[in-house]
């Protein structure tokens, strides 16, 4: 897929806020500083389109972009790690969760993990958590870059491995470095796979 424009739209502080449903639509999310906004403007193609912080924490509301005027890409805030108030993290847990639950138009999440570690307790959780609602997701190994390939395709592999012991279908990953831009191809490829395919079930 070639991305021919990609702008920013609306930061809303709830689901009501979001833009009409009349696009697909992807969310990405992973825990604080996994690399998030820098993925989304690797995978557009622009340095600034999201904000970038060295501070966890700095994505606070539901943000919208419409790429190619096709389909939305959202940035959700992270979950897990930020220096906020236990009360201020409880309203953006309900912000999501609301947001993932309601939003009709969204086809899949992307699930950033940090390839880095080896699998995190939060993260598996929150996949959980994701299969409890019934909401589709997708994995992105993160940060690919920062060690060996070797490095990253074994703690991709290990959460896998961790993800078999309770779940029956493995949803489809990727590996990405935004800095290398590894998995861009990949990923946009397969956002254009399901819009081909968007709406078309619901025809049937």
């Amino acid at each position: 897929m070639e991305i021919r424009s990609a702008k920013y739209l609306i930061s809303s502080p709830k689901v009501e806020g979001c833009p009409k449903p009349d696009k697909p639509e992807y969310a990405f999310i992973g825990r604080s500083n996994v690399g998030k906004s820098s993925l989304i403007n690797m995978l557009t193609n622009q340095t600034k389109l999201a904000k970038t912080s060295a501070s966890p924490g700095k994505t606070q509301l539901i943000n919208h972009f419409i790429v190619n005027d096709e389909w939305y890409l959202v940035d959700l805030p992270g979950y897990g790690y930020a220096k906020v108030s236990q009360s201020q993290r409880a309203q953006w847990e309900k912000m999501i969760a609301n947001y993932l639950q309601q939003r009709e138009n969204l086809v899949t999440v992307f699930v950033l993990i940090d390839s880095r570690h080896e699998p995190q307790k939060k993260d598996l959780a929150f996949l959980r958590k994701l299969g409890d609602w019934g909401v589709p997701f997708n994995m992105v190994f993160t940060k690919a870059d920062k060690s060996t390939q070797r490095e990253a395709a074994k703690h991709a592999r290990q959460f896998i491995e961790e993800m078999k012991k309770e779940w029956e279908f493995i949803p489809r990953s990727f590996i990405s470095s935004a800095v290398k831009f590894t998995g861009r191809k990949e990923i946009l490829a397969y956002i254009g796979e399901l819009n081909e395919s968007y709406g078309k079930e619901d025809a049937e």
